[in-house]
């Protein structure tokens, strides 16, 4: 009965390890799947709104989708309830744009003094109109809750809207703030603009316009400050320059630095704006029409339209030098149809896109992705507004509003963006890259995997190189080769090393070992060529000594001398630091080191992490290397010095050939455990996310990156779903590793069983 108890109990035992081990493995793998699933847009309905008669307007919404503000050819700012579809109020504008004075010339540029405007029955849809209160073009500012139109006598009208939120009890209403239109003269001449984009920011606004010349205008409003008053001073500057035949498009970006163009050409055209004065363009030419165009959020990647359907992403880059050039860094599929429209997301890196085929697509910039794509719930649309939280989005078309829902948890993943290069924002070229976080949502996270990866090789290579020599070679002497006597000590010693917290082991090496070893470094380098010789030294010495005067000493003794030749040879390297540095280095090892090969020494490196996890990993790999040598049965060992083999060649040739498997497998359990490895390589190696296996780099492992990043990434969100990949994949690694490893145990374990 007690056979079977205990039979039951270790049977269950084992079947619980293994269910919880399944079990750990599932839930990774539910949190994970989360990531690869693709975003989903439908249709939230579609409302008539007031048929005023006069086109189709410009369109914005609060953050909760539930109000809306369309601009419309009239001059009329309408705020309608989404969900009611009721107006909530509407606002003439037509006092902003009061009639140009006979003489142009007499206006100062940007000035809008209020006048009352007639109401004239000019139709808008004509677009020389006279009447500077009708606006002939219409848009919302990318990624900026702006309305903004361009009347039929070369002005633009600025609208920045802005929303409150207030509580009725706990009912929740937002209300339009007071609106502060802005009015810009870009043609003196009173000529419709071909096209125009504004740019705003808390202090400067600008506006740029394609004149119906092809001449480029710039006006800029500059807000000054004196700082012993506090008076404002406004200003307005006008600026002109050669433009492009047949530009159809421009964007602006908020920083109001870079202004782009596309033309019916195909071309595209960059003007650097400095304090509004455009500089020398550079154009890019070729490729099919260009038919939309605006900028991400960030205002740093362009995104172009085609008449041939295709979406390309563009963004400076920096070439030799300081020059920046205007680059094609990515392609989408194209669509059938010529693109209509665009809209930013206001959150991340991801715009919607309408074709003339009635098609709404929604595209990620940075992971390349066509997320979704679907007919458009609203036939004919020319407006698109993103919604400022990316849950949503409105189309717009005469007198019809559409909404649309959007769920997009992970717009960020992809294969590529994991383990691909990846071309991102201010790079020179594609690279692998982990940055999960910037300053703001302007910047795209960069989350390649294959640096921490490749961080986690690292590691354990550097580790295992010292630790596989040491422990292997130190169990064999242990096991083979030491006196009795001493072994009692010995053993026990190195496996309590195994007990030292790994939490301690790392803050001694980051913050005693690494700059020690950054002022020895010569010193260890002559160690590494110095020892091996001095202790091969020492043994031939023991040898040379006469047979009656080592019978003297136990078998084993020769340890003590080996000992202190060892710490003979530190001292003496430790004290020839300076001259080897002098002799060898010129000096100062860093610099030799940069200028020769290019690379730094970071005070907390591979090397670094190398000694400390070395002496984490030895423990491990020492005491099961000595239990499998000690295991070979004697009568083998016995057997091979009778016939005539001495210590060494029954060492090499019939021990280590059966422990074997016994060895094979402390080296695999000590990879698993450098591999694991977290608080050493998170506190001595500067966790530095970059590719390279110089050991004077630091570095960052999968493991330790998940330490750092778990505490700032939000339940559910896509940082966090990716560190629990990375742990899938750490899990997954060690599965197959100790897999492979269990295989090959179990073949030597089959060759060597017949010795």
């Amino acid at each position: 009965m007690a056979d079977r108890i205990a039979r039951w109990s270790v049977t269950a035992g084992g079947l619980a390890i293994i269910a919880s081990i399944l079990g750990i493995l599932l839930f990774i793998a539910v949190e994970v799947t989360p990531l690869f699933q693709g975003a989903s847009v439908e249709s939230l309905g579609e409302q008539s709104l007031p048929d005023r008669g006069v086109g189709t307007g410009a369109v914005v919404a609060d953050e909760y989708r539930s109000r809306v503000a369309m601009l419309d050819p009239a001059a009329s700012l309408t705020v309608l309830d989404v969900a009611s579809g009721e107006v909530i109020s509407t606002q003439d504008l037509k006092d902003s744009i009061p009639p140009r004075s006979s003489d142009p010339s007499d206006e100062e540029v940007g000035a809008a003094e209020p006048a009352a405007a007639d109401a004239t029955n000019a139709d808008p849809s004509e677009g020389g109109a006279v009447d500077g209160a009708l606006l002939t073009k219409l848009r919302n500012v990318a990624g900026r809750q702006m309305l903004a139109g361009a009347t039929g006598d070369g002005r633009v009208l600025a609208l920045p809207i802005g929303w409150k939120t207030v509580f009725v009890g706990d009912v929740r209403e937002v209300l339009l703030e007071d609106p502060e239109p802005e009015l810009f003269e870009l043609d003196p001449s009173a000529q419709p603009l071909t096209a125009f984009d504004v740019g705003f920011d808390e202090d400067n606004a600008t506006v740029a316009a394609i004149l119906a010349d092809g001449s480029l205008a710039v006006v800029r409003r500059s807000v000054e400050e004196n700082f012993m008053s506090g008076e404002l001073t406004v200003s307005f500057e006008r600026h002109e320059a050669a433009g492009r035949s047949g530009v159809s498009q421009l964007a602006l970006d908020n920083d109001q630095r870079n202004l782009y163009a596309g033309a019916e050409d195909g071309s595209l055209t960059w003007w650097q704006l400095n304090a509004g004065v455009p500089q020398e363009p550079q154009v890019i030419e070729g490729g099919a029409p260009v038919t939309a165009l605006t900028l991400l959020i960030g205002g740093r990647s362009l995104v172009v339209g085609r008449a041939d359907g295709s979406i390309e992403i563009w963004f400076p880059v920096r070439e030799q030098g300081a020059e920046f050039n205007l680059t094609r860094t990515r392609s989408f599929e194209p669509r059938n149809a010529a693109i209509r429209a665009f809209t930013p997301s206001m959150r991340n890196k991801a715009f919607l896109a309408i074709d003339e085929d009635e098609t709404l697509g929604l595209h990620y910039s940075t992971s390349e992705r066509t997320l979704w794509t679907g007919n458009s719930p609203l036939a004919g649309a020319e407006q698109l507004f993103f919604a400022p939280k990316g849950d949503g989005a409105f189309l717009l078309t005469g007198n019809r509003l559409a909404q649309v829902g959007i769920d997009n948890p992970h717009p960020e993943i992809s294969f590529k963006a994991l383990f691909g290069k990846v071309w991102y924002e201010g790079y020179e070229e594609p690279r692998y890259a982990w940055q999960s976080s910037g300053g703001t949502d302007d910047f795209e996270p960069k989350l390649s995997l294959i640096p921490l990866m490749i961080g986690t090789l690292k590691g354990t290579v550097y580790s295992l190189f010292l630790a596989i020599p040491l422990g292997v070679l130190g169990a064999m002497f242990t096991a083979q080769f030491m006196s009795p006597g001493i072994r009692r000590y010995v053993k026990p010693t190195v496996e309590i090393m195994a007990a030292l917290p790994s939490v301690v082991l790392g803050f001694l090496a980051g913050l005693w070992l690494a700059p020690r070893v950054e002022k020895v470094l010569p010193a260890l380098l002559l160690m590494g060529f110095g020892l091996p010789v001095a202790i091969f030294l020492a043994g031939l010495l023991w040898r040379a000594l006469p047979r009656g005067f080592r019978a003297r000493f136990q078998a084993g003794s020769e340890l003590v001398l080996y000992l202190a030749v060892t710490a003979l040879t530190v001292w003496l390297c430790l004290s020839l630091n300076d001259f080897a540095e002098a002799a060898f280095f010129g000096g100062n090892y860093q610099d030799w080191l940069l200028n020769t090969t290019g690379l730094r020494y970071d005070q907390r490196n591979a090397l670094v992490v190398g000694l400390a996890m070395g002496f984490a990993v030895i423990p491990i790999i020492f005491s099961i290397s000595e239990d499998a040598i000690s295991n070979v049965p004697n009568n083998l060992v016995s057997g091979s010095l009778a016939l005539g083999a001495n210590r060494w060649q029954t060492v090499a040739r019939v021990v280590l050939p059966t422990a074997s498997p016994g060895i094979f497998s402390a080296i695999m359990i000590g990879f698993g455990r450098a591999i694991g490895e977290t608080m050493i390589v998170l506190m001595a190696t500067g966790n530095t996310p970059i590719l390279g296996w110089s050991a004077f780099d630091g570095f960052r492992t999968l493991s330790a990156n998940i330490a750092v990043e778990i505490p700032e990434a939000p339940q559910g969100g896509t940082l966090y779903r990716t560190l629990f990949l990375a742990a899938l994949m750490l899990f997954a690694f060690t599965f197959l590793l100790n897999t492979v490893a269990e295989l090959v145990r179990q073949r030597l374990r089959k060759r060597y069983a017949q010795l």
